[in-house]
């Protein structure tokens, strides 16, 4: 069990093992982070347009499906858990590759329940034996870091591209909500602000929210941004749920053939080791938030996140076949909540999982409303680009943070850049060799060549 304690007590939960943790009796409702998950519901609906291309689900089924995949996120904070979960993301283009190999219709939507029951067994035999939490134990730091740095090159590239959209159709609007939410996120003046002005505390305490509105406000001006549509069409999206169950699922489609079991077995494993990433970043962060705040003390185990994880998976393959996969971390949604609660006192945020569980249920409420999704759809860049931003920030400052020698410094840099730029798997004709598998194997050798000293771990050990 890897177990990243603070000096505090652990908030107390129910039915034993579980760690069963309800709103309003083990923690409460932490409003600021329900907004920022109501202001980020856009996010998750981006998907919505793969699955209507690639999978051909009419796009209400779709809709529906990412619903019930947010609801599913609350599993992680209501069994205690810390991880504010997400998707495989790294790998989506490696399965909308995989399966357009298989023929539209009944065929691809049993080839992707097949990768998904895959994707939940690995994490379901790793998570139960054991295996991944004595991996994590004795993986090396500079390794830790590369793959933090790689986390955060990526987001960070991705926003700072021409060729997309967040500075090439919207320069005004996500500067100004960028510099907004950078200035009250990071800021030491703003740390001086928070204590010098109640007011100040209280806008700060919703995160990205102001710098969302300011950044969506400038957007109106400028005509960045078009004016919402639709907003009072219908009170709650659209639920087809007999439709989802009967066409789009193994329920109604049946489970899939012993050859589509066999081919998803080699990009099951490269989804795993996109996720495994994923996990590290996780740890660090709960680290990071236990260092900080010495009040409460937030206990990750890997092996409950991962059985969590399998369960997402393979309920969702089998019930709600979902394309981007259910990962074990969203980093962006993950350096938000920790975030605001490192930079409160308790009496603003009793608990880290009254705003792990809010941001969720934020986001998944919102999603069930038509108006909120209509009002907030259109400035839908401006949330994913600040989340990826933030993301990017956290993660190359935690991997300074943990290098203690220039050899772990130079070992994480190589390795950090082999994960966003040694993709292999046009060259090579095999979705293994993707950027994060190159990183694993990159970081490997150089620690075993340049850190890993055999001899003096002896002399420590006796």
């Amino acid at each position: 069990m890897s177990d990243l304690q603070g000096n505090g007590p652990e908030l107390p939960y129910a039915a034993g093992a579980l760690k069963l943790r309800i709103p309003f009796v083990h923690y409460r409702i932490e409003y600021q982070d329900f907004i920022q998950g109501a202001i980020l519901s856009c996010v998750p609906l981006g998907i919505t347009a793969a699955m209507v291309k690639v999978l051909g689900i009419p796009i209400e089924v779709a809709v529906l499906m990412v619903c019930i995949n947010n609801f599913l996120y609350l599993l992680h904070t209501s069994f205690g858990d810390p991880s504010v979960s997400g998707w495989i993301t790294a790998g989506i283009p490696l399965y909308i590759s995989y399966l357009m190999g298989f023929d539209a219709g009944p065929e691809r939507i049993q080839a992707l329940i097949a990768l998904q029951v895959l994707v939940g067994g690995i994490f379901l035999i790793l998570g139960a034996t054991g295996i991944t939490r004595w991996v994590i134990k004795h993986f090396p730091i500079s390794m830790r870091s590369g793959i933090l740095l790689g986390a955060g090159f990526a987001s960070l590239m991705r926003v700072f591209n021409p060729a997309q959209p967040f500075m090439g159709k919207m320069p005004i609007a996500f500067i100004v909500a960028a510099l907004g939410s950078f200035f009250i996120l990071f800021s030491a003046k703003a740390l001086r602000f928070r204590a010098k002005s109640n007011l100040f505390a209280w806008v700060a305490g919703f995160g990205i929210a102001p710098g969302f509105v300011l950044g969506y406000v400038c957007g109106l001006i400028t005509g960045e941004i078009s004016p919402p549509t639709g907003v009072f069409d219908r009170f709650l999206i659209a639920m087809p749920m007999g439709d989802m169950i009967s066409s789009f699922s193994a329920i109604g489609l049946g489970m899939p053939s012993a050859s589509q079991w066999v081919a998803g077995i080699s990009l099951a494993v490269v989804a795993y080791v996109l996720a495994f990433g994923d996990v590290l970043v996780l740890e660090a962060m709960i680290e990071d938030c236990n260092n900080t705040r010495k009040d409460e003390k937030i206990v990750f185990e890997v092996s409950r996140n991962h059985l969590i994880t399998a369960f997402r998976n393979i309920f969702q393959g089998i019930c709600v076949p979902f394309l981007p996969l259910c990962g074990p971390q969203w980093t962006g949604g993950q350096a938000l909540v920790v975030n605001r609660y490192k930079f409160s006192t308790p009496e603003q945020e009793p608990s880290y999982w009254g705003g792990a569980t809010s941001i969720f249920w934020g986001m998944s409420l919102a999603m069930v409303f038509h108006p909120l999704v209509q009002i907030i759809l259109p400035a839908k860049l401006i949330g994913f680009g600040l989340t990826l931003l933030i993301q990017g920030y956290l993660c190359i400052y935690l991997a300074f943070a943990m290098c203690t020698t220039n050899v772990q410094r130079g070992i994480a840099g190589v390795m950090g850049a082999a994960l966003v730029s040694a993709n292999y798997v046009k060259l090579w004709d095999s979705p293994f060799w993707s950027g994060p598998t190159m990183a694993l194997i990159v970081g490997a050798i150089l620690y075993f060549l340049l850190e890993y000293d055999g001899a003096a771990k002896e002399k420590e050990t006796v």
